[in-house]
């Protein structure tokens, strides 16, 4: 189920944002095998049978340095519709299932690469994390308080610049691919996903909205009525009506006075809104403040942590979350009407499906017993 149905991918683990596309794509119904190597990259401490990225993949394990495994390997690209890998520029080439050499094998593939710095540039060799990658593109400059950037966790980074532009690239790659019968090379660096993500702000910065400065602007803290505060329980409320008629909600259920409606984008008076803000949204909890704004348009939420998510009822209802083998996790996002997704599987161990992968994907009992002689199924 689900309208990847029938497409096939081979993931090379990685860590990272790799794995988080692989989850992606096993989430909407294609079948992804993982395929473990006997030299795992550094950096993997989550076991794949404890790793929620994992869930609804197979695993198989070869060893990639013998002439044999490469070749099984080889032979599962033919019957592939993608690969992908998160290694160094050139790594894949040295171990001998660089591009050239896979879409030999199946003009067709979709050969997926995830990086930080991309492929070509002065910095594509060089190590780094998210918070390098986002350091070059301006997203963190723009995200915490006046006096410092904060590290926004690795979600625009690894996850958003990252996963979701590989799986992206990919899958339009693999649409063109069934018009040309020609496949390619998806060059996903998390630079350059991080960098797009930044469009909206160049747009703002070219009519004169938006600067460099933190806290100066509408999204980032900048404005009174854009920001979170804190609650008499010491927990928080998110505050974002931008529009006029949401802001005047929100001074109306607050009990603000009425003159803010008129001075809300009134800089000189933005001191005072904040101070009376923070004095009055201490008077109350968290789950008063979500009482009294739920489901009106005044765009106030609580800030929740996210095992509290789990159990908010708009969430529930939707089936945003779901237990697998006793493990709250997201469920597959978006839905869909049709193809619907199925419940993910349980992630499997490291090697776990070896024997009937292959079987699945065309190898004969003789040529799996050959492989086992050989050590190369680890």
């Amino acid at each position: 189920m689900g309208p990847l149905a029938g497409f096939k991918v081979i993931e090379i683990k990685g860590i990272g944002p790799g794995p988080y596309a692989g989850q992606l794509l096993a989430d909407m119904g294609a079948e992804v095998i993982v395929v473990e190597r006997s030299s795992k990259p550094s950096g993997i401490a989550v076991p794949a049978a404890m790793d929620i990225s994992s869930r609804g993949k197979r695993n198989i394990a070869l060893n990639l340095k013998s002439a044999e495994g490469l070749e099984a390997l080889m032979k599962l690209i033919e019957g592939a519709d993608a690969l992908f890998e998160g290694f160094r520029p050139g790594v894949t080439e040295r171990l001998g299932f660089g591009p050239d050499v896979c879409l030999a094998r199946n003009p067709k593939l979709v050969y997926g690469r995830m990086t930080g710095w991309g492929q070509t540039g002065p910095l594509s060799h060089a190590a780094g994390h998210d918070i390098n990658y986002i350091s070059l593109t301006g997203s963190l400059a723009a995200i915490g308080k006046e006096d410092a950037p904060v590290p926004p966790l690795n979600l625009i980074g690894d996850y958003a610049g990252g996963s979701l532009f590989l799986v992206m690239g990919m899958l339009a790659a693999m649409l063109e691919a069934q018009k040309s019968g020609a496949g390619q090379v998806v060059d996903t660096a998390i630079t350059d996903g991080s960098a797009s993500l930044m469009s909206m702000f160049y747009t703002l910065n070219s009519i004169g909205a938006w600067g460099t400065k933190r806290e100066s602007n509408m999204l980032d803290g900048g404005t009174p009525f854009y920001g979170a505060f804190e609650t008499s329980d010491a927990k928080f409320v998110s505050v974002g009506p931008l529009e006029p008629q949401f802001f005047a909600e929100l001074v109306e259920k607050a009990g603000f006075p009425s003159s803010y409606i008129q001075d809300q984008h009134n800089t000189v008076k933005w001191p005072e809104m904040k101070a009376t803000f923070i004095e009055t949204f201490k008077t109350k909890t968290r789950a008063e403040w979500a009482e009294i704004f739920e489901g009106s348009d005044a765009c106030v939420a609580p800030v929740l942590n996210f095992k509290e998510a789990v159990d908010h009822p708009h969430n529930q209802a939707r089936g945003t979350y779901i237990d697998i083998g006793g493990v709250q996790q997201p469920a597959p996002a978006p839905q869909f009407s049709r193809t619907v997704c199925d419940k993910p599987s349980a992630p499997h161990a490291e090697g776990s499906d070896t024997v009937d992968v292959l079987n699945d994907w065309g190898f004969s009992a003789a040529e799996i017993d050959n492989l086992k002689q050989a050590g190369v199924l680890t």
